[in-house]
């Protein structure tokens, strides 16, 4: 065999070998990074958010009600027509005018006419401010703490996206990885190939070896190649999603650290031991405080509301302002209601139905996280177990491929025995590979399911 193909068979060892990541295994800084990077840009986070900061919004537009209300109210009116009153004035008045001035020989006693005055004020200005304050109102009080048991159920849901987040971006991570490595052992597969295909021309020509070689070699090469197309695609379209996980652009390099791939970050994580607090529980939670919150705020009908007012201001016709048409006018406002024919008694019973459902959904999402805790346990050694099967049958595939590299040397093995042993060693490499990735997968499903990952 010439030296060229021994050293190809060679370089397709190395490279398979140094495929394999090493031992000493260190947290990736660089998918740390990309992890708060999503955290700071991902458009599904900040609408959550978003809902939260409404809800901090909404908490404080109900603080407000406990604080007076001040309103500047003011009305100017012309009028003209309309009902009357009718004053007789000058039938009570003029008899008894025209007797005084007959007693007194003169006429210092007017002749007075009846009086009609206009209901509607004409040329009337009234100006006040008008502040309301509640002295007592429980309907205040209860929507103010539902509202604060709704921002903890927001901010649980925020953390459940942020869990749920954090797992997308390192499946996808591990499937970028996984993606680029594969297009590189096709890659350096099919330069070895096309070196040997130039070699073994060079035999053909010189009639040193047969077509035969030739053939099986152009044959490897179509193959590869076709690979290699598919793996493009399937590494472009990792890169965009990935990317679109942490809202970059689309062609935006993705740096990849391959200690994630040592040995130490395959062990059973201590997440399969330690759980940590669920928050879809703490937002079950939530729903059930709110919900008794709001059954206690229909049994507060009972209570009586009550309010005060004020109003100062002024008033006058034909805008005659003076200290006679300043006026203060204050009161007290109680409604107490004593009989809705039963209406607040069905709201109260509604609202204990929609917190017994609420404490259903607790006890079964209980039940639903124990079991998905179980599988991703179990998915996990099944992940590892077929990792460990995969690097026994890449150690197999090895030795096969070394004592086929033997034999090819000695001249006891044909050339097609040689290419089947690096086939298999290349595709117990790329098993092996995706072993590795689909552990840490296992692991991320598993720190997903147990909430062990640190939320900040």
């Amino acid at each position: 065999m010439s030296t060229s193909i021994t050293k190809g068979w060679l370089l397709i060892v190395i490279f398979t070998v140094a495929a394999r990541p090493v031992a000493g295994w260190a947290q990736s800084s660089a998918l740390e990074r990309y992890i708060n990077e999503a955290f700071q840009s991902n458009e599904g986070l900040k609408q959550e958010r978003l809902q939260l900061d409404q809800s901090l919004n909404a908490l404080k537009q109900a603080k407000t009600l406990y604080y007076p209300n001040v309103s500047l109210q003011s009305t100017y009116t012309r009028a003209a027509g309309g009902r009357t009153i009718d004053i007789p004035v000058g039938d009570l008045l003029n008899p008894v005018y025209n007797s005084l001035n007959a007693l007194t020989h003169s006429s210092s006693f007017p002749t007075v006419g009846n009086a009609s005055i206009l209901l509607n004020p004409d040329n009337y200005f009234d100006g006040k401010f008008h502040t309301t304050l509640p002295l007592i109102n429980a309907e205040i009080w209860y929507n103010e703490k539902i509202r604060k048991v709704l921002i903890s159920q927001l901010q649980a849901a925020v953390n459940v996206y942020k869990r749920e987040l954090v797992k997308t971006v390192k499946e996808a991570y591990y499937q970028y990885y996984m993606a680029d490595r594969a297009l590189e052992i096709y890659n350096n597969a099919l330069a070895l190939v096309n070196e040997n295909i130039r070699v073994n021309r060079s035999l053909v020509k010189n009639g040193v070896r047969n077509t035969t070689v030739l053939t099986r070699a152009l044959a490897e090469q179509e193959k590869i190649n076709a690979s290699i197309t598919d793996g493009t695609n399937k590494k472009q379209n990792a890169r965009l999603y990935f990317n679109f996980l942490l809202n970059r652009a689309a062609d935006s390099d993705i740096e990849i650290d391959t200690a994630i791939f040592k040995d130490e970050a395959l062990q059973q994580p201590a997440a399969a031991t330690v759980k940590g607090e669920r928050e879809e529980l703490a937002q079950l939670k939530a729903a059930i405080n709110a919900y008794d919150l709001e059954r206690k705020m229909r049994r507060s009908y009972i209570v009586p509301k009550l309010n005060t007012f004020l109003d100062l201001g002024t008033q006058a016709f034909k805008f005659s302002f003076n200290d006679k048409s300043q006026y203060y006018f204050w009161g007290i406002n109680l409604q107490w209601d004593l009989f809705s024919a039963g209406q607040d008694k069905y709201k109260i019973k509604d609202a204990q139905y929609t917190q017994s459902i609420a404490q259903s959904r607790y006890e079964q999402a209980e039940k639903s996280i124990e079991l998905e805790n179980a599988q991703a346990v179990n998915n996990y050694y099944s992940a590892y177990a077929s990792f460990k099967n995969a690097t026994a049958q890449y150690g197999y595939a090895y030795k096969y491929y070394n004592d086929e590299l033997k034999a090819y040397k000695e001249g006891s093995a044909l050339y097609l025995e040689l290419i089947d042993a690096l086939n298999q060693l290349t595709t117990a490499g790329l098993q092996e590979n995706i072993a590795r990735a689909n552990i840490l997968i296992a692991i991320a499903d598993l720190e997903r399911k147990q909430a062990t990952y640190p939320i900040q």
